[in-house]
């Protein structure tokens, strides 16, 4: 194979071609000065994106995950919490993410030292070896890893269970976990390779187990198992319930079957009207899988209508790495007009994003309204878990045309799918790879 050297005329033909473009010299200084995201703003787009939507569902205070992966399990709760506002006229209240927090990162231990387990015949540098270690107790998760965890161990209101300093800012306890997990899961490589089983390295496990909920309990606090429901509604009457369990708690006050919903994905890369499976991410043995349906972006957009019309709020999945403002609030597909500034085509589909790995699902929020324009949606309302600092109060407002782009999952009660899709969600899944862009 051929391998170029650039060459001194090369080089002087590049240079050429830069001076050649018009106003080159004005858009350089431009950029130099201001730095690509500000030189290359459109300024239209908060006027594309003013926040008055035709369809709003009202959602409380904002919640913030601070410096914490978190995103996932907020938008979850974000969810439920909205159905309790509304049957109870509670405005602002809201569950704690702690508590889930605390029994994902037990049970995700425990599938880790399942994996390593079930792959120790393999090599360390075998790829799904190499992944579970890179993954091992990452902070990061998808819409199944909190519904397994809310429908084994239930809720409690966010009192109950507050954030600590190890939940607000994740970076000590996630690199010490990750650390612990590694070494253990290095010694059950070991021991099982040895020979041992049964009993022994059920007790083997176990101990390393303990460790890790020694760890989770003394950063994060101990879950309570039994609590006192008390709120104020919004007419100012007090309502206490005396003793519940979390498990008590989401049967009697919410009323949901986390199984009813379908994570629908609008993958251009798969094929369309399949559905998959990610095993390699679920973090319950036994619990919730994690299931895609993929379908065109036709369908994925008219059941996200279809929920929000019947009031109730839309887990979404989506990349907000791209054109966004977080300051502001704003998602437009045309906020930052770089090929416009730098005179270079570096569009890619949304099919190639994906098969590239330029596309990832970096964000999980809560879709919360629309506007239609001429019948069709414009603009979208979102609540995301940044704090009140960030968007109009912590809501978010995006474009049709981000949604379009941007947007990967959307998680849709099957009462709202048309009937071809609540069918097909109940097919058999076709298990995707660990490292695969829907990940």
């Amino acid at each position: 194979m051929i391998k170029p050297e650039l060459t001194t005329a090369q080089l002087a033909a590049f240079h050429d071609h830069f001076a050649a473009r018009p106003n080159a010299a004005a858009l350089a200084r431009a950029a130099q000065k201001s730095g690509l995201f500000a030189a290359s703003e459109d300024p239209a787009a908060s006027q594309r994106l003013h926040r008055v939507f035709s369809t709003e569902i009202e959602t409380g205070k904002p919640t913030n995950q601070r410096h914490s992966g978190r995103c996932w399990s907020f938008a979850a709760l974000n969810t439920l919490r909205h159905k309790f506002s509304a049957k109870y006229k509670v405005k602002d209240f809201e569950l704690s993410q702690t508590y889930l927090f605390f029994w994902d990162r037990i049970e995700r231990a425990n599938t880790f030292f399942s994996r390593v387990i079930e792959t120790a015949d393999r090599p360390l540098d075998d790829r799904l070896v190499s992944f579970y270690f890179d993954m091992a107790l990452t902070d990061g998760g998808q819409w199944a890893n909190a519904a397994a965890i809310i429908e084994k161990y239930g809720v409690v209101p966010e009192y109950v269970m507050p954030d600590t300093a190890n939940t607000k800012d994740t970076t000590a306890v996630a690199s010490y976990l990750n650390t612990l997990a590694r070494k253990d899961g290095l010694k059950l490589r070991e021991l099982v390779r040895a020979g041992m089983v049964g009993d022994q390295l059920t007790a083997a496990r176990q101990e390393m187990m303990a460790d890790v909920y020694q760890v989770i309990a003394t950063a994060f606090g101990e879950p309570a198992a039994q609590f006192d429901l008390e709120f104020k509604d919004d007419d100012k009457q007090v309502h206490q319930v005396l003793d519940l369990t979390p498990q008590k708690f989401y049967r009697d006050y919410f009323e949901t079957n986390l199984a009813d919903y379908v994570v629908l994905t609008n993958a251009p890369d798969h094929a369309f009207n399949q559905v998959y499976s990610l095993p390699s991410q679920d973090n319950i043995e036994g619990g919730l899988p994690i299931r895609f349906v993929n379908v065109d972006f036709d369908q994925f957009e008219a059941a996200t209508l279809a929920q929000l019309k019947a009031g109730e709020t839309v887990w979404v999945g989506n990349d907000v790495l791209q054109q966004m403002d977080r300051k502001r609030g704003l998602m437009d597909a045309q906020l930052f007009r770089f090929d416009d500034l730098l005179g270079v085509d570096s569009q890619l589909s949304k099919k190639d994003r994906l098969q590239s790995r330029q596309a990832t699902v970096s964000h999980a929020m809560t879709l919360a309204g629309f506007n239609l324009k001429n019948g069709k949606p414009d603009r979208w309302k979102i609540e995301n878990s940044w704090g009140k600092d960030n968007g109009d109060n912590g809501v978010f407002v995006m474009s049709e045309d981000w949604f379009e782009a941007y947007t990967y999952e959307v998680v849709i009660n099957k009462k709202y799918l048309p009937t071809n899709l609540q069918e097909l969600a109940t097919q058999p899944a076709s298990e995707l790879a660990a490292w695969d862009s829907l990940m």
